[in-house]
């Protein structure tokens, strides 16, 4: 057994081991994604330390590529031996491979691991791609995907030990949810320089040398064009012509394909354009949310005036650590922020920053009760002062959309 050493301080993501048990020792594989340093790796200490509760002479069989202890281990054939060499007769064996997308072939030693009945596999990674369908294919169908965030307020709270206030919620629009700033504290230089490192890092090793990207200038600009109109809808190629209005000549193609990059490595996601009427995706057209408020705000800043693209960034976010698959609607000229999706319902979600005019009410709830099914509709703001609900559209303040079961 080599399992290594918890961290003392290890914090239980709840709301993930309780999706992740009932699928523990079973002949299926468990697969962790997410962008760097979201937490991947606490998630499978703390499967260990279930495992190691339950059965204290279990035999883990660990394997970190981040360690260079492993670098021996480059190949599915490595990989395989490694394990072999590991394992024990007549017991069940419960192997965790850390940011597997660094062995050659991978998917190979995966499905010949599987094959074992006493084997129970876990593993992670930081890259979409090496997750993709024809991956999902080659391992027949014997895998589940769980998808890890960045920290939800709701665990930011409990991880820093605060109380829910106004003052918490500006901290966690400013700073984000990356699990290591327990280790730091919330002093915003400190915070800062850690978010500018793992920001480099993320760029320059899951993006540029994993893709072998020449162009890191066009690359650093597009993403600093999307962390500046966080929200907004275009396509590749209205991105392009933006930022050849400014000089900055790049082609759609190469926006489309950088785009695409950034999502693999989870620093955005890409929320598709929906028409509500004619019920199905639009094939041009989509939105672009950073995967932590506070990395988006040590690419661009973070400004005042940016408060609503933060907040509809926050909602965005949420929705996904609930499970939700998340579109944006249209129906005529007229935008829905979010149709989140789940089990078979729906909820339709406008977001604004404040409702401070009879205009912006008329437009916010006017946009949902255009659409007409029975599905919930919600409109989430700041305002701590609008209390009414609009003929079945209610309104939710932010705090209480981030912190209770509202959908």
């Amino acid at each position: 057994m080599n399992t290594p050493d918890f961290p003392s301080d290890l914090i239980i993501r709840e709301s993930y081991t309780k999706r992740i048990e009932p699928f523990m020792r079973q002949q299926i594989v468990k697969v962790f994604t997410g962008q760097r340093r979201v937490g991947k790796s606490y998630i499978l200490y703390q499967i260990m330390q279930m495992i190691t509760n339950r059965e204290p002479q279990a035999n883990i069989i660990y394997i970190n590529k981040e360690d260079n202890r492993f670098d021996s281990i480059r190949t599915y054939r490595d990989l395989i031996e490694f394990v072999e060499s590991g394992k024990v007769d007549g017991k069940d064996n419960y192997i965790f491979i850390d940011e597997v997308q660094e062995i050659s072939e991978f998917e190979k030693g995966v499905r010949s691991l599987l094959l074992d009945r006493k084997n129970d596999l876990y593993i992670t990674g930081s890259n979409a791609q090496v997750f993709s369908s024809e991956i999902a294919t080659l391992l027949g169908g014997r895998m589940v995907e769980f998808k890890i965030h960045s920290l939800s307020y709701s665990e930011f709270l409990r991880f820093h030990g605060i109380e829910e206030s106004k003052e918490s919620m500006g901290k966690y629009f400013l700073l984000g949810g990356m699990p290591f700033l327990v280790h730091l504290g919330l002093d915003e230089r400190v915070v800062a320089e850690y978010l500018k490192n793992l920001y480099t890092t993320i760029v320059y090793r899951d993006i540029v040398s994993r893709y072998s990207v020449r162009s890191t200038w066009f690359l650093e600009q597009l993403i600093h064009y999307l962390a500046d109109t966080t929200g907004s809808l275009f396509s590749a190629k209205s991105i392009s012509d933006y930022l050849k209005s400014q000089r900055i000549m790049i082609s759609h193609n190469l926006v489309q394909t950088f785009i695409g990059h950034m999502s693999d490595a989870y620093l955005i996601h890409r929320v598709p354009r929906y028409d509500i009427v004619g019920k199905r995706l639009f094939e041009t057209g989509e939105k672009y949310y950073f995967e932590d408020l506070g990395l988006r705000n040590s690419i661009t800043g973070y400004r005042p005036g940016d408060q609503g693209k933060i907040l509809e960034n926050a909602v965005h976010n949420e929705l996904l650590f609930r499970g939700y698959t998340v579109k944006t609607g249209w129906k005529g000229n007229h935008e829905t922020d979010f149709i989140a999706s789940k089990d078979n319902e729906t909820v339709y979600i406008q977001v604004a920053w404040s409702l401070d005019s009879e205009a912006t009410v008329e437009r916010e709830f006017g946009n949902l009760l255009e659409i007409d099914d029975n599905y919930p509709k919600m409109v989430v703001t700041a305002d701590e002062q609008f209390r009414n609900t609009i003929k079945g559209v209610r309104h939710v303040n932010i705090r209480q959309f981030l912190t209770s079961e509202i959908i």
